[in-house]
């Protein structure tokens, strides 16, 4: 590809001049034939210019993965004003609306298509893929990609064999926090050589660094000192706990400062309105936990503070790089209270399954034949596994090559014909004809539905499978009937006639526990990050790989010349004094399957979820997540003892 073609579409179509840092290298790499690239840009770097402009330069269609609702519709708008035809397919849209994206896609008229990873488990959506012509296959928040990465997603791993499933031409993978460990992990992952890497660094020179120390009952104070010592300005303000956000948001709105609560417990409108209202505003505040502000795109944040301590340095790069995007001067500042410490650990340590759990997994698994046709939502309750923590169950088993993951699929469908299944008949002839009236005669017909196990009914008819599932999409493609789709299975191949059940459940535990120390680690690094005797920049982007000889001379560090000293965590009044050890025996005794063992209890008490919690409706209990601020190992050795 010429380069005076890149340059003609950078300026007639995107309005641009130049390109940023990094942004030329990686389409020079991209654009090659069977190319492919990873950009590593901080955050507003220009990640999403390096799929965009090649989707227009390319034959076929540009397949753009994001797990961020808020970033595909924002690019959409924006290309769409460009006169780009881009469109999303997601549980959101109606019937209509996903079939025009469907007929766009078969037309050839669709240039970008923005889904979630996944979608991929779709096995209609990868259908409908496998009919075109894939030019790019660009995945975003790569990192995630990683085991050891800070956000890891078992659903990414599987990404890099729906590309190759798709015949995909070119791999674009993209991110905005990587350590080297975590680059070598994606290129590995999607097959990118590693010269191929793109990293421009992470280091802001317009960010002003501050940490302060604090303990919690100077905090809030502190806060509202800032707000309104600082010129005003459209600010995000990072808290852990859904219940942090909403007190914090109206402590500042009693103060007379325009701020709102932002996080995942909000009711959907509210949330569209709280960011609607943000991000169209010059000095609004929003208090938010880590759910806000991926795929925003605002450039003039002037300041973003952590209330709370950010889970690691990964976290908290991606989440003070929202600030100064426009390249003006902002503030990022960390209130450093180490009392923080225990909510984030127990998160990770929370997330520890049971060796029961874990040995139970096995063993179902091991005895269920060599084709395997999990129900994963079945499977996790009947162990109390969170869908996540299952999910890596399966795939640190995969990478053991203990199995090895097939496309999904769905046991079940239900039809409503637009009209009678006579007159839908009468739409085909001959063998077609005689088909579809098959089809129903196998269904089960409830007053106005019919329920379609397709296995069954292939086996009945003496056909594929395949044939019938493509039926049925064939009438809601052309409006003959709805179509809706339930209950999902993952299939499963074992790869090993026979397994050590013992050793599998110690090598998942070795694996979690590894996990765990690692999750817990991240912590202390922010911890000392904040006490660094040295350029506190210098120190974060190092953990990224960058070196920076030169102190950056607006950091904490170097404004006052000395490191922070952490004030000490309060002590934690005896357990013994806080809970009604009776009342939480008899708890745990009428609900053995919930709280039986004391891992189980400990969480419950420590506020964290599960599916035998959420089947025992004890997510309400008035003494669900009354400790959450102590340390697990405290709550666990009180549970232990009672």
């Amino acid at each position: 590809m010429r380069d005076d073609a890149v340059d003609v579409v950078l300026r007639e179509r995107f309005g641009l001049e130049s390109f940023r840092p990094g942004q030329r290298e990686v389409l020079t790499k991209l654009l090659e034939p069977q190319g492919s690239a990873l950009a590593v840009f901080p955050t507003g770097g220009g990640k999403s210019l390096c799929y965009q402009l090649p989707a227009l330069l390319l034959e076929g269609l540009t397949v753009v993965v994001s797990p961020l609702i808020a970033l595909m519709k924002d690019q959409i708008d924006a290309l769409e004003r460009k006169g780009i035809r881009a469109a999303r397919l997601d549980s959101s849209l109606s019937l209509e609306e996903s079939r025009e994206v469907t007929e766009s896609l078969r037309d050839g008229t669709l240039k970008l298509l923005y889904v979630a990873p996944e979608r991929f488990n779709n096995e209609r959506f990868m259908g409908l893929l496998s009919e075109l012509q894939i030019s790019l296959f660009a995945v975003d928040e790569a990192h995630c990609v990683s085991e050891w990465g800070h956000n890891f997603r078992p659903d990414y791993l599987k990404l890099a064999q729906a590309a190759r499933t798709l015949q995909a031409e070119r791999i674009l993978a993209l991110t905005a926090t990587a350590t080297p460990q975590v680059v070598h992990d994606i290129c590995q992952g999607f097959g990118i050589p590693e010269s191929h890497a793109v990293v421009t660094g992470f280091y802001r020179n317009n960010l002003t660094l501050e940490t302060t120390p604090t303990g919690p009952e100077a905090r809030d104070a502190l806060l509202v000192e800032r707000l309104k010592s600082r010129p005003p300005g459209t600010t995000i303000v990072y808290v852990t706990l859904q219940k942090t956000a909403e007190r914090v948001a109206a402590l500042l709105s009693a103060e007379g400062l325009p701020a709102s609560a932002y996080h995942a417990g909000l009711e959907a409108e509210e949330r569209e309105r709280v960011q609607e209202a943000w991000t169209h505003s010059a000095k609004g505040i929003v208090v938010a936990t880590i759910a806000f502000g991926m795929g925003i795109d605002k450039a003039d944040v002037r300041a973003v503070y952590h209330y709370n301590l950010p889970k690691g340095l990964e976290s908290y790069s991606q989440e003070i790089g929202r600030a100064g995007r426009d390249g003006r001067p902002s503030v990022v500042e960390l209130l450093a209270c180490p009392d923080d410490v225990p909510t984030l650990e127990n998160f990770a340590l929370g997330d520890t399954p049971l060796p029961e759990a874990l040995t139970a997994l096995v063993n179902e698994l091991l005895s269920s034949g060599p084709e395997l046709h999990l129900d994963m939502y079945a499977l996790g309750n009947r162990h109390d596994l969170r869908p996540l923590v299952l999910r890596t169950a399966l795939t640190y088993l995969e990478l053991e090559g203990v199995l090895r993951q097939g496309t999904p699929f769905y046991a079940g469908y239900k039809v409503q014909p637009a009209g009678s299944v006579d007159a839908l008949v009468g739409r085909f002839q001959g063998e077609r004809a005689r088909f579809v009236k098959e089809l129903f005669a196998h269904a089960k017909k409830g007053r106005t539905w019919y329920t379609f196990d397709p296995a069954e009914v292939a086996k009945a008819l003496d056909q594929p499978r395949d044939r019938v599932v493509k039926a049925l999409d064939y009438f809601q493609e052309q409006g003959y009937a709805e179509v809706q789709v339930a209950e999902p299975r993952q299939r499963y191949t074992r790869l090993r006639e026979r397994e050590d059940a013992k050793a599998l459940v110690a090598l998942l535990q070795e694996r979690f526990q590894k996990r765990e120390v690692q999750e817990v680690s991240r912590v202390r690094d922010v911890l000392r990050l904040v006490t660094h005797d040295g350029c506190q920049s210098n120190a974060l982007v190092a953990h990224f790989g960058e070196q920076r000889e030169a102190p950056c001379g607006h950091c904490t560090f170097c404004r006052t010349g000395a490191a922070r000293v952490l004030p000490p965590p309060h002590p934690r009044p005896d357990l013994r004094e806080q809970l009604d050890a009776p009342t939480f025996q008899s708890l745990v005794a009428r609900h053995p399957e919930a709280l039986g063992h004391p891992r189980q209890a400990a969480r419950f008490l420590c506020g964290l979820s599960s599916p035998a919690l959420s089947k025992a409706k004890l997510g309400n209990h008035k003494l669900f997540g009354t400790v959450a601020e102590w340390p697990f190992a405290q709550v666990l050795a009180f549970c232990e003892a009672c």
